[in-house]
């Protein structure tokens, strides 16, 4: 089972070093087959001993959150524009880019909120976005079509975080990012792959998990709320149940969703289900699989337009 680090401090405190946590589990019966490093650096410990990583480290100074206050069309080519990002200098660092998902925006002038996105600036080292074999690169200044570009808006690809290259990452706005902070800080994590035997049923999840971890690490475990407004009439006589092996399933509930609109998830839950090697599909699979990975509760969406009608 995959573990996001970043997952598990939803639920308790980490303040000791990955691969010694990854030891501890392992010697508590979890084993910790392989760590996966998402943009920050491994760490050294003494007596542990993981295999050496060959993944990419985000530069804290070069590979930064940036935030696009406008794009703007290349006077000299219709397949890229012109994205000016704000990383927190004294000026806004101009790129050109190819990228699809900026087209959208160019013209439109100031852009409000901005766009944020991960910007390598010269001399960072990022992965070769159009290698069809891994390869690294260093980002150097040079004219593309008459227009000097020393800087780049990057792609999942191009940090290392999956082989997405069809647009640049575009982060959801919040109002606490700040312009400039270290991608480290923003997306980078760890995955643990754990070994888990069906012994260990109460530890497929992350609270189990983070149960786990309280337990060997002597914190305190933060339950997440189960509180949930239900609004709307009975749906008594709209839908109904029938447990028919009820040794096998003595429980099942339900709800009723109505004027759901189906659409992307958000990204923050998009890029959780991806560390854990899920696919997003659309907000109502994925809040299923989401529930289902954090609690450990299996959970279904149901068509009602295509349920057995009895």
């Amino acid at each position: 089972m995959l573990v996001p680090i970043s997952w598990i401090k939803d639920f308790v405190d980490i303040d000791v070093p990955v691969e010694l946590l990854a030891e501890r589990l392992t010697l508590a019966g979890l084993e910790v087959a392989h760590i996966q490093y998402i943009g920050v650096p491994q760490q050294t410990v003494e007596g542990i001993r993981y295999p050496q990583s060959d993944h990419l480290v985000w530069d804290r100074e070069k590979i930064l959150l940036g935030a696009v206050r406008e794009v703007k069309p290349h006077p000299d080519a219709d397949r890229l524009v012109l994205a000016l990002v704000d990383y927190g200098g004294d000026e806004l660092e101009q790129c050109v880019t190819g990228a699809p998902n900026l087209f959208q925006f160019s013209g439109k002038g100031e852009l409000n909120p901005p766009i944020w996105t991960p910007l390598a600036l010269e001399g960072a080292e990022v992965w070769d976005g159009h290698s069809d074999e891994p390869k690294r690169m260093t980002l150097k200044g040079k004219k593309l079509r008459g227009i000097y570009n020393k800087s780049m808006v990057c792609s999942e690809k191009e940090l290392g975080i999956s082989d997405e290259h069809e647009g640049i990452l575009l982060l959801e706005h919040s109002d606490n990012y700040i312009p400039g902070t270290p991608l480290q800080d923003v997306l980078g994590d760890v995955v643990l792959d754990i070994e888990l035997t069906p012994n260990l049923a109460r530890c497929f999840s992350m609270l189990g998990v983070a149960r786990e971890v309280a337990a060997l690490l002597d914190k305190t475990l933060r339950y997440p709320s189960y509180d949930y407004l239900a609004e709307g009439e009975s749906i008594i006589g709209q839908a109904d149940i029938d447990i028919r092996e009820p040794e096998l399933n003595p429980r099942f509930t339900l709800a009723l969703l109505k004027d759901t609109e189906i659409q992307p998830s958000p990204g923050w839950m998009q890029r959780r289900l991806k560390l854990v090697g899920q696919r997003p599909i659309n907000n109502i699979v994925d809040i299923t699989n989401y529930v289902m990975f954090e609690l450990g509760q299996p959970l279904h969406a149901y068509d009602y337009d295509v349920l057995v009608q009895r």
